[in-house]
């Protein structure tokens, strides 16, 4: 299949353009670079566009007639998305919006789009189902809640047939070296550490000790970007099949790790020792994040290959 990979210059981008080329894709990135690295484009073409510019997304879709859209181009700093909500809503929404509107004018009727956990806010049962009540607590997870909405809106007005797939924690990275993760700043958890283990930052903050967890730190679910390409890879076949329905699924590894329990796990499969400071809790993280990935696993056939978090790890020390 021809698809564009929109945002496939950043981290989980730019693994989804390798393994959707190593499937045997004809594979297009559109990104803006606002947070992408071109030079993480590794296959396929590549076209700088915004998805907020209409003029130029009508162009591109005439110029290659793709059969598939997948959406990795969202903002997804909720700190970021608390005190700037207008630049969430305006490229999570608005510029979703503008890429399907282009998709639909172009009869593109293939859509995959990355949502999140952050669309079921704080939760009331673990693990988290597809079926838990959605009720986001920042900007940030409400705009892919909007997203969510206006795609079954779509569905049924102009046959768009979509999968949403709710990402919890994306981790690791290539393990054949050629990818890695780049953030500016860097917020997630293991790209922290490995910083520290590689002498890039002088510490590791942890926010808050005394959660109602078994070492007091926050857990959370994590997952393999590999794996997350994969479920996407899945996710187009399910759409290619005539009688798929549009869907929504859960993406994790099913269990959870502490943030203490990360850094241990880091420290002892390097042999490095770093400085952990021991900071005040950042407001609305939930203590507990794990998601219930059997709805894929039944339905797509998915399967996690990274099912340990030893196994994530060493994909970011095995250079």
């Amino acid at each position: 299949m021809k698809i564009f990979i929109v945002g496939g210059a950043g981290y989980i981008g730019s693994h989804m353009v390798k393994a959707a080329h190593q499937a045997g894709h004809d594979v297009i990135t559109l990104d803006n670079l606002s947070t992408g690295h071109q030079d993480a484009v590794l296959y396929g073409k590549f076209e700088f566009c915004d998805i907020l510019d209409t003029i130029k997304l009508d162009k591109l879709f005439k110029k290659y007639k793709p059969d598939a859209v997948m959406h990795f181009s969202a903002y997804s700093l909720v700190s970021e998305s608390m005190t700037n909500p207008y630049k969430y809503y305006n490229n999570n929404v608005c510029g979703t919006l503008s890429l399907i509107k282009a998709m639909i004018d172009n009869d593109c009727k293939k859509f995959i789009f990355s949502s999140s956990a952050a669309i079921f806010g704080n939760p009331e049962y673990l693990p988290i189902d597809e079926e838990h009540s959605k009720i986001p607590v920042n900007p940030y997870g409400k705009s892919k809640l909007m997203v969510e909405e206006i795609l079954k809106d779509f569905e049924l007005a102009y046959g768009l047939k979509y999968i949403s797939f709710r990402y919890f924690n994306a981790a690791g990275q290539d393990p054949d070296g050629e990818l890695s993760e780049r953030h500016n700043p860097e917020t997630h958890l293991l790209p922290i550490v490995m910083q520290a283990v590689n002498g890039q930052r002088e510490s590791v903050s942890v926010f808050g000790n005394d959660y109602d967890t078994n070492d007091g730190t926050c857990v959370r679910d994590y997952i393999h970007v590999n794996d997350l390409a994969n479920a996407h890879l899945k996710g187009l076949h399910y759409l290619n099949q005539d009688k798929s329905l549009s869907a929504e699924f859960n993406l994790g590894n099913g269990g959870g790790f502490s943030v203490r329990e990360v850094i241990e796990k880091v420290k002892n499969i390097t042999g490095k020792d770093f400085k952990v400071i021991e900071g005040m809790r950042r407001h609305g993280d939930p203590s507990m994040l794990i998601a219930s990935s059997d709805k894929a696993q039944k339905i797509l056939k998915f399967k996690i290959t990274f099912s340990s978090l030893e196994k994530i790890i060493e994909t970011l020390v095995i250079r």
